[in-house]
């Protein structure tokens, strides 16, 4: 197919051929918009939920944090008063009830959190280490072992709610009757054992989740690396110090990353231990918040807490990343 233009000289032809890559372009441009376009796409319907459950309520939240916000205020909340960071001052005025029983709960989640996170990962790299060498019955002991992990957490709490009662309850039916290790049967959901009982049933129904983790990074480690120690004369315990517990650091960071946000943001196990008036020794912070606002219907106190909460664990979380980061990264980055 030949075209003469009109702008040729007289005697000349100028001829051109309408190439098939001219038509092919735009097509090409359009499917690569449609292939860059198609995640976002899939993305969407994530990001509007995202958005209306979690960023739409942060923000309320906050800014309810400026508001005096009270029960008579609670059939209209945007009429509630301003009050700016009256809210703000009087959660980290220590020197105030208020500030001070904040300042209670957070050291005693705190606390709580160390031990937590710590048992859960000893326990389940423990139970992960024994569990990778093949032997019969493993495969049955690994379903028993995430067993406390599938249950749902209400169902669990609540059984051991019951365990823990003081006068039918089995722990103190072994304790005291069976084993004869207390004088008298023990309270456990009130006083001073009540931060040993909820310490118990976190680690319960929290080190199966590590043992699950570590489980699946143990897979990753060459046999070869144990044989040739072996042959060196390295025992078990040089074993895991040298080989183990280093080749576990990425999934151990993550682990314990994880670990520390669930458990410092714990809110169903006490709630279902000890209902809304958690005793002083296990008073968390994330029951504390909500008898702050449900309880006695300060709800500007309690989302300004709630907002130091968030401002807490992101600073944590940055600078815990940061830490890790610098020590994956290598010498010549």
């Amino acid at each position: 197919m030949t075209t003469t233009t009109a702008s040729a000289r007289p005697g000349e032809r100028t001829v051109g051929k309408s190439s098939p890559g001219a038509a092919r372009g735009p097509r090409r441009r359009t499917g690569r918009i449609r292939r860059i376009g198609l995640p976002y796409l899939l993305l969407l319907p994530a990001l509007v939920l995202e958005l209306l459950v979690h960023l739409v309520p942060m923000v309320i939240g906050i800014a309810m944090s400026f508001k005096e916000l009270t029960q008579f205020y609670i059939r209209d909340w945007s009429l509630a008063p301003w009050t700016g960071v009256d809210n703000y001052r009087l959660s980290v005025d220590f020197d105030a009830p208020v500030g001070r029983a904040l300042l209670d709960s957070f050291l005693v989640t705190c606390g709580f959190t160390v031990l937590s996170v710590g048992l859960c990962w000893f326990i389940g790299t423990a139970a992960a280490i024994c569990m990778q060498d093949a032997f019969r019955g493993r495969g049955l002991l690994r379903a028993l072992f995430l067993v406390p992990y599938a249950l749902p957490v209400y169902a669990a709490v609540i059984t051991w709610a019951f365990m823990f009662q003081h006068d039918n309850g089995l722990v103190n039916h072994v304790l005291h009757d069976q084993l004869g290790l207390t004088d008298q049967p023990s309270f456990w959901l009130i006083g001073d054992n009540s931060f040993i009982a909820l310490l118990v049933v976190s680690v319960w129904k929290g080190w199966p989740f590590a043992f699950l983790i570590v489980m699946a990074g143990l897979q990753n480690i060459p046999k070869d690396l144990y044989e040739a120690a072996a042959l060196d004369g390295a025992g078990v315990w040089q074993q895991i110090r040298r080989i183990t517990l280093p080749s576990l650091r990425p999934v151990n960071q993550v682990l314990v990353l994880v670990l520390f946000l669930w458990t410092f943001n714990d809110f169903n196990t006490p709630y279902v231990l000890f209902g809304k008036a958690a005793p002083a020794a296990a008073d968390l912070i994330s029951i504390h918040i909500y008898q702050s606002s449900f309880v006695t219907w300060n709800f500007g106190t309690g989302s300004a807490m709630s907002v130091l909460l968030l401002l807490f664990l992101l600073v944590v979380t940055g600078v815990y990343l940061l830490l890790t980061s610098r020590g994956r990264r290598s010498p010549h980055a």
